[in-house]
């Protein structure tokens, strides 16, 4: 670095050696403090996190309200040919985006997230917009998943036998204690629990699987609710035309139901030996998605018909508290009791997606500050490396769960539905768009594919095509209020496209105010703050070695990382 400011690639961290001037800079001079990568005791994170946690916090805090709830309402507006196909398309998307990501994030495992990534290799601006709707996102979900969690304990008590603001409360401050005691706390309670939402989701497509096949009451139903009700159930208009209607309503369903999956990006920060656990949680990520979600979906639009009163949200004068269309499956089967299990199964899902949706709350704003993006008080951690001031401005907003209180849950419900949806894609638009300059810039410099430590299968136009897809379900997903009485649905559109103004005023409120460029492929500065992340790769690398020396594997885990882990 020259007395102008100006950064050198190191010889340690380029792969040429060169000495070229990088005009793009993400080193503070005043304390040489990389932007995005924090070192300081008083600011850095703990690495506690390790890979079956890693694994395990993306697959256990995707599960939650939109796979197992929010199908109930898909299925009974649309059929289950139309949410199959739905879910099928955007967790093809979804698998794209987390690939994209992965590439970013094994090459440089920022403490600021995709947050950094977006104002070191795109623009500081598409940073800061993507950092601050992404917090939003998740200041929205939490209260989002303790509304649920009160939606679902009305299957037992009605909301006016104990009123909803009591479960509320007392979630709340159950989450808010686990993210207080610090990431190793959290990441082993989180595997737990989100482990036992695998065996609890496992155990429900066998249940729906035995339902079909009619061994559950001797009524082999197969794909009987396909041809009778039908797959698909028109959708405002009437024919083909509304039968299209009906499934591309139910695309923010599906786009719901798999946010969260790229949480991965935010907890890089905290993984031990990131290059290796971030690109494994991506590989498997495909498989995960075909699983959990596009089985679970065909199998239960094979045990429940879209016209059945029990669906909660069916119309708007049902009173029924059965939350999830699994729920619904089992009563119909006439299987006693299995019902209350499944629905008290669903609850700890709904604890555990708030518990890590709060967690990643806090790392974003806690990202955004490391990245100048926010007040620098919000980068400061105690003595367990939490960022303290990050988690309670975070866990107030949680408060807008007591809403509840007063209004009916499923009409709140579905507002956080919209309004949680139009973050998520904007946040998936923001990594495609960092993932298609990161990748010219890095053409641009002659950084290739073997050099990589992970690689998008499908490259620039595997991002080009998501960013296609989710931009057309960014702007039509909420087309239905613009039919009918707008006095009813203009909630709806408030809700719904919200997130787009925001979005781009962000965008251009910070170049106006900061005068900000876009970075160019050129002068992308892949290197500042590498070689920290190389030495502490290489010092985990050799302390795992040594402890594999000096104790040998077990038995127990050669199993777990042979068979099972792929699952998890």
């Amino acid at each position: 670095m020259d007395n102008h400011g100006v950064v050198h690639r190191s010889t340690s961290s380029s792969p040429s050696g060169d000495k070229e001037k990088m005009t793009y800079s993400d080193m503070d001079l005043e304390t040489s403090h990389v932007r995005g990568i924090e070192t300081s005791a008083e600011t850095s994170l703990h690495r506690g996190l390790k890979a079956r946690h890693i694994t395990m916090i993306a697959i256990g805090g995707a599960i939650g309200t939109g796979l197992i709830i929010g199908t109930g309402k898909a299925l009974a507006q649309a059929g289950p040919g139309s949410i199959f196909i739905s879910y099928t398309i955007v967790g093809f998307v979804v698998y794209l985006v987390m690939a994209a990501l992965g590439e970013m994030a094994a090459w440089l495992p920022m403490s600021a997230g995709f947050t950094g990534y977006a104002s070191r290799f795109c623009d500081p601006s598409l940073g800061f917009a993507l950092g601050w709707t992404y917090w939003m996102k998740y200041i929205i979900v939490t209260p989002n998943q303790l509304t649920a969690a009160a939606l679902v304990i009305s299957f037992w008590l009605p909301r006016d036998r104990v009123n909803p603001g009591v479960w509320i409360a007392i979630f709340l401050v159950a989450i808010l204690s686990i993210n207080y005691f610090g990431i190793r706390f959290f990441g082993e309670f989180e595997f737990w629990l989100s482990s036992f939402k695998v065996v609890v989701i496992v155990g429900v497509i066998l249940l729906a699987l035995i339902i079909a096949a009619g061994g559950a009451d001797g009524d082999a139903r197969g794909f009987r609710y396909w041809n009778d009700p039908g797959a698909f159930r028109p959708y405002i208009a009437t024919g083909s035309w509304g039968q299209f209607l009906g499934f591309w309503s139910t695309m923010v369903n599906a786009t719901f139901a798999y946010l969260g999956t790229e949480l991965v990006g935010v907890t890089v920060g905290e993984a031990q030996n990131p290059r290796k656990t971030i690109p494994r949680a991506i590989r498997l990520t495909f498989y995960r998605i075909v699983f959990f979600y596009v089985i679970s979906i065909l199998l239960i639009g094979m045990c429940v018909p879209y016209d059945s009163t029990d669906l909660a949200f069916a119309n708007s004068v049902s009173g029924n508290a059965n939350a999830s269309p699994f729920v619904v499956a089992i009563k119909l089967a006439h299987i006693p009791a299995l019902d209350h299990i499944l629905n008290a199964c669903i609850l700890l899902f709904v604890f555990s997606a708030a518990n890590s949706d709060l967690y990643i709350a806090s790392r974003t704003l806690y990202g955004l500050s490391s990245d100048g993006a926010a007040p620098s008080i919000f980068r400061k951690t105690n003595k367990n490396g939490v960022p303290l001031y990050s988690l309670l401005a975070s866990a107030a907003f949680a408060l807008l769960a007591f809403l509840n209180v007063s209004d009916d849950s499923k009409a709140v419900f579905n507002y956080f539905v919209n309004l949680t949806t139009i973050f998520g894609l904007m946040t998936w638009i923001s990594i495609l768009v960092t993932h298609i300059y990161f990748i010219k810039a890095r053409r641009a410099q002659g950084l290739h594919n073997d050099q990589m430590p992970f690689v998008a299968p499908l490259g620039i136009y595997g991002s080009y095509g998501a960013l296609a897809m989710c931009c057309l379900i960014a702007l039509t997903k909420n087309y239905d209020v613009f039919v009918g009485d707008w006095s009813v649905k203009y909630p709806t559109f408030i809700t719904g496209y919200l997130g787009i103004p925001v979005y781009l005023v962000l965008i251009l409120g910070h170049k106006l105010w900061t005068k900000s460029k876009g970075v160019r492929a050129h002068e992308c500065d892949f290197y500042t703050g590498k070689d920290i992340i190389d030495r502490e790769e290489e010092e985990f690398l050799a302390a795992k070695a040594a402890e594999r020396a000096n104790r040998p594997e077990k038995a127990g885990s050669m199993f777990y990382r042979r068979f099972v882990s792929w699952l998890f």
